[in-house]
C-alpha cells in the first residue's frame, strides 16, 4: 500500500485557501485591502520593497479593524502609501473597493491580508471585475473565525468561531467544513443531526 505524505500546512482538500507571504511585485499601480492583524503583512510587505518611496507613491491602502477589535489603522496612515482610507467595516471597505476598482486598469497588483472573511470578499470582487488571479496574493494573519454559510438556507453567519454551530438564518445546527466556495467566498456548514435530531455533539471554539 502507497502511503501519500501531506505536507504540514497543507490545505486539507483541494478547494481550501492557500496563503503565503505578500511579495512586492512591480506594478503601475499597488492596490492594498487589510484588517486586523492584517496590518503588520502590509508593513512587512513595504520593508521588502527594493524602491519603498516609489511603491508607497503608487499604493492605494484600504484597511478596517478586525472581528476581534484589533484596529492598526494609525500605524498604516503612518507608511505615508498615496491614498489611505480607514473603513470601520469590511462592507464599508468592499463598497469603498468596488468604485476603486471601476477605475483600476491592467497591470495592478493586489494585496491582501487579514482574516480569512476580508481576503475571501474581497478577491471575489477583483476577480469579478476580470483581473487575472495570478495578480492577486493573499496573506492570512490574526483571527482566524469563518465566514459560512448554510448549505440548506443559503444564509450567511459572519464570525462563527465554535463548531458545530446554530445557523443565524435558519436556526439549523451546522458542522463547518473546510469546503471553501469562492463564488460566496465563505466556508460550507451542514446539518449536523439531521439523521438523528437533537443529537448534536456539544460546541467546541475551533476558530478564534
Amino acid at each position: 500500500m502507497t502511503t501519500t505524505l501531506i505536507p504540514v500546512g497543507a490545505p486539507s482538500i483541494t478547494s481550501r485557501p492557500v496563503y503565503a507571504p505578500l511579495e512586492p511585485r512591480p506594478a503601475s499601480q499597488h492596490l492594498i485591502i487589510a484588517d486586523g492583524e492584517g496590518a503588520e503583512a502590509v508593513v512587512e510587505l513595504f520593508g521588502k520593497a527594493n524602491d519603498r518611496s516609489a511603491m508607497l507613491a503608487a499604493a492605494q491602502l484600504l484597511y478596517t479593524p478586525g472581528p476581534n477589535g484589533t484596529d492598526q489603522s494609525a500605524t498604516l496612515e503612518a507608511l505615508g502609501a498615496a491614498q489611505f482610507f480607514r473603513a470601520p467595516t469590511i462592507p464599508v471597505i468592499l463598497t469603498r473597493l468596488a468604485r476603486v476598482l471601476s477605475a483600476a486598469h491592467m497591470g495592478t497588483q493586489f494585496y491582501l491580508a487579514g482574516t480569512e472573511g476580508l481576503i475571501g470578499q474581497a478577491e471575489r470582487e477583483i476577480m469579478n471585475t476580470g483581473f487575472p488571479h495570478a495578480s492577486v496574493q493573499k496573506e492570512h494573519r490574526g483571527s482566524t473565525v469563518r465566514r459560512v454559510q448554510c448549505v440548506h438556507c443559503k444564509g450567511i453567519t459572519e464570525n462563527v468561531a465554535t463548531d458545530p454551530f446554530k445557523c443565524s438564518h435558519c436556526g439549523l445546527n451546522l458542522f463547518v467544513r473546510d469546503h471553501y466556495s469562492r463564488r460566496m467566498a465563505a466556508f460550507q456548514g451542514v446539518n449536523i443531526d439531521a439523521e438523528d435530531p437533537g443529537q448534536v455533539p456539544e460546541s467546541v471554539v475551533r476558530f478564534k
